[in-house]
């Protein structure tokens, strides 16, 4: 537990507190700051059937801290309110995404991983946040979250009034969209909690019809196991090979479901500079990527999400873009170059993309 014990003031105004966390809030960039209370009992269900079919994958991490997902007082003892924020992550130049996919010579990654790696930006931010809380409240006992523990980030955030569950299991905002991210303080201060907003997804449907591996198998539920961003980032071993088809170009995550999404209209641009595009990310060849040693992987993508997955899994995700992208003598020429990769993985999805171009 972060955060001392110092004395409270005797009435504490906590009202005007709340208010204080969000003007904080704004003045540190984030978009958003809204507070629930931590009573998940209503999402507990769905969790536990979700674990029980197994959509979780390999992602052990899930089962493994039990109730203390949905429960925030066990994962912190004496949390009372979560402070939920966005931060909007869409970058100001970076190439069209429709247009990246449209190019099966080219590399997509998904756009959230295009700047410096969130966890760090949001989390930065969110402890400048807390400490200023624990300045002036006197005492908070807190803790701060960035995707980084077993926090029911879209469930809170959606108890704070920051947006609505959409039926690809992500968070929208009529103002924002779904291109954000959500970060996380438990504290001890009984702040008033904010109200939810209403589900505006209507009838829609378009994020289940365009999943490219029918990941999303009904609305709000979502088999991670054939979800391509699981399957490029989560996923440790091999690729199944009834997806690699399907993955096409993408080989760090997948947008499909936030691209077709009309919310996503209103997604707004980020003047947060640690978002801006690095290293080209946002346009570039498979062959170029491919072609990277693993010290240029260590060095240019230094503080990208991207580098957490390694090098070995990397050049998996690219051979089989490269399997899906049409012949040419300097792709073939590329794959060739790592037939003989240390890696078995890198192997069997070199060995595999060269079988799509012929080559036994």
């Amino acid at each position: 537990m972060h955060g001392h014990l110092t004395s409270k003031p005797a009435h504490p105004d906590w009202s005007a507190l709340a208010a204080d966390v969000k003007s904080w809030g704004r003045a540190l960039g984030f978009q958003q700051i809204g507070i629930a209370d931590v009573d998940l009992t209503a999402a507990e269900p769905g969790l536990r059937q979700w674990l029980a079919a197994g959509w979780h994958g390999d992602m052990d991490y899930m089962a493994r801290h039990g109730s203390k997902r949905s429960r925030p007082a066990e994962l912190v003892p004496g949390t009372l309110r979560v402070i939920s924020a966005r931060l909007d992550y869409q970058g100001p130049n970076a190439a069209s995404s429709e247009n990246i996919l449209a190019d099966p010579h080219k590399a997509f990654i998904s756009r959230y991983a295009l700047g410096r790696d969130y966890h760090k930006v949001v989390r930065g931010k969110l402890r400048r946040l807390a400490e200023r809380l624990e300045r002036d409240a006197g005492c908070a006992r807190y803790r701060v979250f960035s995707d980084s523990a077993p926090v029911m980030e879209v469930e809170l955030a959606s108890k704070a009034g920051l947006g609505w569950r959409g039926k690809h299991t992500l968070l929208l905002s009529r103002e924002a969209g779904s291109l954000f991210f959500l970060g996380e303080i438990y504290t001890d201060l009984p702040l008033p909690i904010d109200r939810p907003l209403e589900n505006h997804c209507g009838s829609c449907r378009k994020c289940l019809d365009v999943c490219p591996t029918q990941a999303i198998v009904g609305p709000y539920k979502l088999d991670a196991r054939r979800c391509i961003s699981y399957l490029t980032i989560e996923h440790r071993g091999s690729i199944p090979v009834e997806f690699r088809k399907l993955i096409g170009n993408r080989v760090y995550g997948c947008d499909d479901c936030q691209l077709v999404c009309p919310w996503n209209r209103y997604a707004q641009i980020s003047a947060e500079p640690d978002f801006a595009v690095r290293h080209g990310l946002d346009d570039v060849a498979l062959v170029d990527l491919f072609g990277w040693s693993e010290t240029e992987f260590d060095e240019r993508l230094a503080g990208s999400a991207v580098r957490r997955i390694g090098f070995e899994r990397w050049l998996r995700n690219l051979a089989v873009g490269l399997g899906n992208a049409p012949t040419t003598p300097a792709l073939c020429a590329a794959l060739l170059a790592r037939r003989d990769d240390p890696s078995g993985l890198v192997r069997e999805h070199v060995a595999w993309a060269l079988g799509q171009h012929g080559i036994r």
